[in-house]
């Protein structure tokens, strides 16, 4: 069997692979997956769009990514098989490769499809007959999948999300530190606004990692002014280590949703072995479910949030502690290397 991973992105795998090796960031798990399986890895770029490759992408995706699949339908057989890292690339490449009377085994990485085009997409294409294996990270999205489609278990993968626990590792803070700290990192359905409420009064400093060039995002996520207290700038990878580090307690604060949005951040802050406040969204109930991880508050809840900050800068001991459950969970269930094996033997059983 050969085997394929298409990605959602162009992503220079390699270079990431090397400057893993050297610590300047986390190592990608397409590329440990990729060297396991002894993949070939294929990325939307370098093929030039049809006509039907535009008007396909009305429906789903960009035009880049379904003339990647019509590559693909060209030169995979029986005797392939594909992962794909996300429906925007799964469903093309679904949708020309799983027409064909010898086509490859599929699997394909469902993220956020409960929502009108993704909905529309499943339907219209007939993914339900045509991918093998349908795996999310998020209950909601996989409880989705096999209701609307009506698929049996065996092909609806719960995967819980990964980090690279070699990066994120615990370290002290900076001696400069100042202040007691309160980080937070991201801006996918972050709720900053939130955030600046329940710490505009309190002595600390809220340190956000959190930038983009879409400014209606980050309109959506931070509040108008920022407080005194509250800054925002990008964060390279090793400056980001050490921020989780200098952090008294990492916030993750979120507007409700039904996609695992915040995981990253959630996983990485108890892999540097943080206290976590964390909001408790629909998306991450499978990650909030083990005892003792994290402080959980409820969207919108200023007071909420306030407090349990406050409890846990009051009670050392008591952040500790969770701090230590929180990362003896990741390093058991969530590194990266139990992921990609999980993975590989899962494809392999296709």
């Amino acid at each position: 069997m050969k085997y394929h991973l298409a990605l959602s992105r162009p992503i220079d795998l390699e270079s990431i692979a090397k400057d893993a090796e050297v610590g300047i960031c986390p190592r990608h798990v397409m590329w440990g997956l990729s060297q396991r399986l002894g993949a070939t890895i294929h990325q939307p770029e370098g093929y030039s769009p049809l006509f039907l490759d535009r008007i396909r992408s009305k429906v789903s995706s960009r035009p880049e990514h379904w003339a990647l699949a019509r590559k693909l339908s060209e030169q995979l057989d029986r005797n392939d098989t594909i992962l794909c890292t996300g429906e925007d690339i799964g469903i093309p490449v679904a949708t020309l490769c799983g027409a064909k009377s010898n086509r490859p085994k599929i699997a394909v990485f469902f993220h956020n499809i409960d929502r009108p085009r993704g909905r529309l997409a499943l339907k219209l294409f007939g993914l339900g007959n045509r991918i093998d294996l349908f795996i999310a990270c998020a209950s909601p999205q996989a409880n989705f999948l096999c209701r609307y489609l009506n698929l049996p278990e065996s092909r609806c993968w719960l995967l819980l999300d990964q980090t690279d626990t070699n990066f994120f590792t615990p370290g002290p803070p900076r001696p400069d530190k100042g202040r007691r700290t309160i980080a937070s990192v991201g801006l996918e359905k972050r709720d900053y606004r939130l955030l600046a409420e329940a710490t505009s009064n309190l002595d600390v400093d809220v340190k956000i990692s959190g930038f983009s060039k879409d400014a209606i995002a980050l309109k959506q996520a931070f509040p108008e002014i920022l407080p005194e207290n509250m800054s925002r700038k990008f964060y390279p990878w090793p400056e980001l280590v050490q921020l989780y580090r200098d952090a008294d307690i990492v916030a993750v604060t979120l507007t409700d949703n039904k996609y695992a949005a915040g995981i990253q951040v959630f996983l990485e802050a108890m892999a540097t072995r943080r206290p976590v406040v964390v909001t408790k969204t629909q998306g991450l109930a499978d990650y909030l479910a083990p005892p003792g991880i994290a402080t959980v508050v409820n969207p919108g809840d200023a007071e909420g949030l306030r407090n349990a900050i406050i409890k846990l800068l009051n009670n050392p001991q008591e952040a500790e502690k969770q701090a230590k459950c929180g990362y003896e969970l990741v390093l058991k269930e969530h590194n990266s290397e139990q992921y990609i094996e999980a993975l590989a033997a899962r494809l392999a059983a296709l």
